[in-house]
């Protein structure tokens, strides 16, 4: 019997997205499907019947603010003290839910096992309920972390988000008989401890999180339980739940992530698994570094051909420190098709990014490049904004050729979209686009046409 486990990273959640839609590609089938705090969205949509393709685009259509509704006025005249949280739920039952598909009916008549976790805030106690038996309110009650969203009281119960008991129940899994356990993690593993009220929020959140986990695995391996785990995370941390409300990070970009993250797993797994202790999730944290977003575009033959990509390019010119994601949209290829084994590469008059694609079960190579020398003439900006794509199979054969640009306005949007990655303090952190800018030869201080390679 093979259980996946969906854990919960509140709205990063959409990271899971890529996941799965790795996961179908591979033709993995799941006999039971768990889901806990943000995880909950997950398990609903496949329940739903939602498969991986029309996860990854319906997060494109969620509009993140739904995801937080106010209370009555009444409730803020209280005070601070004295507020129940900042929002409720109902954002996510009236908008989010139905955003992405999630259907109560469904779930309750689907043919796969489905569990999803809420917490008994009355009994101290965490509940696996049953998809036979679960509706909305209990969902997004086990969405709903305390602080940010009210508690669902019910019947002399007050249920919430089980984070602080368990964020991945393996040992349901377990419980059930699961062989073969697959647990999709996005919750932080890092050795990194943050200042600050939110930062250390989030700590709060890993190390009852991880705690639990491991926990599980004591239980399993007392009870003398043989069984395989396999892990699919992030290698380091994802940007949390602010950056996305804010608009730093879009639900696409992480579901690209998240693609990404499962080939990696995918490529490499071993039919023994994981090690079952704290390192299956450990995650390391990333060199001060840029992430950045491209919108390209372009056509073939009168055929649009697009392609986005979310960058991390480190600072130090470091090359094994780079992550690439992304994604083409080619109208004869059909469904969005997601990056793998993305990669940059600079040189003094060079960007290129690498990666691979999965198109009609063929494996294909993609190079992207973006000159940085600086054509005679007026026109450094301009001369940016070109991307020579490149697809071609692994016998040689160039499948796709393209010609795309960032388009009006697109190299500032691209420079806006600059965030810091692994640097603290409002110093570091504003000096980030001052570097990223030097590396694109364009920064103060930069003399002549080319980029120095320096940062």
């Amino acid at each position: 019997m093979r259980s996946l486990v969906l854990a919960g990273g509140g709205m990063r959640v959409a990271w899971q997205a890529g996941v799965v839609r790795a996961l179908q590609e591979d033709g993995l089938t799941f006999d039971h499907v768990d889901g806990a705090s943000g995880g909950i969205m997950t398990a609903g949509m496949l329940l739903s019947g939602v498969d991986g393709a029309a996860m990854c685009r319906r997060w494109r259509d969620v509009n993140v603010q739904d995801f937080g509704s106010a209370l009555p006025l009444r409730d803020y005249l209280t005070g601070p003290w004295n507020l129940p949280a900042i929002g409720d739920a109902d954002g996510v039952l009236t908008k989010v839910f139905p955003a992405l598909g999630i259907d109560v009916a469904a779930i309750n008549a689907s043919p796969v096992v489905g569990t999803f976790n809420v917490v008994d805030f009355v009994t101290k106690e965490c509940f696996a309920i049953e998809s036979t038996h679960v509706d909305a309110p209990l969902l997004a009650a086990g969405m709903s972390l305390p602080l940010w969203l009210t508690p669902l009281k019910r019947d002399g119960h007050v249920w919430t988000d089980a984070v602080w008991i368990r964020d991945a129940n393996v040992a349901e899994a377990l419980r059930r008989g699961a062989d073969e356990v697959w647990l999709v993690w996005c919750i932080g593993n890092s050795p990194h401890w943050g200042d600050g009220p939110l930062e250390q929020y989030v700590h709060m959140i890993e190390m009852s999180a991880t705690g639990a986990l491991v926990a599980d695995f004591a239980l399993a391996d007392a009870q003398g339980r043989s069984w395989v785990l396999h892990v699919v995370r992030p290698e380091r941390p994802l940007p949390l739940d602010p950056e996305f409300y804010l608009g730093r990070v879009s639900a696409e970009s992480l579901v690209q992530m998240g693609y990404r993250d499962a080939r990696a797993y995918l490529d490499t797994r071993t039919p023994d698994g994981v090690t079952k202790d704290a390192s299956c999730t450990a995650m390391v944290d990333p060199p001060p570094s840029a992430r950045y977003t491209e919108h390209l575009r372009g056509d073939v033959d009168g055929s649009p051909v697009t392609l986005d990509l979310t960058v991390v390019m480190p600072l130090d010119g470091d090359p094994d420190g780079s992550q690439v994601a992304g994604a083409v949209d080619h109208a004869p290829w059909g469904e969005r098709v997601y990056l793998a084994d993305g990669r940059l590469e600079t040189t003094p008059d060079r960007f290129s990014y690498h990666g691979t694609l999965r198109v009609d079960g063929r494996v294909l190579d993609l190079v992207a490049t973006r000159s940085l020398v600086d054509d005679a003439g007026f026109d450094a900006w301009s001369d940016l904004d070109h991307v020579d794509l490149t697809v071609t199979a692994r016998e040689g054969e160039v499948v796709l050729h393209a010609s795309l640009q960032l388009g009006a306005g697109g190299l500032a949007r691209l420079v806006a979209s600059v965030e810091p990655v692994g640097v603290h303090g409002v110093l570091d952190r504003a000096n980030v686009g001052r570097r990223f800018l030097a590396r694109l030869g364009r920064g103060p201080g930069v003399r002549g046409a080319t980029a120095t390679g320096e940062a």
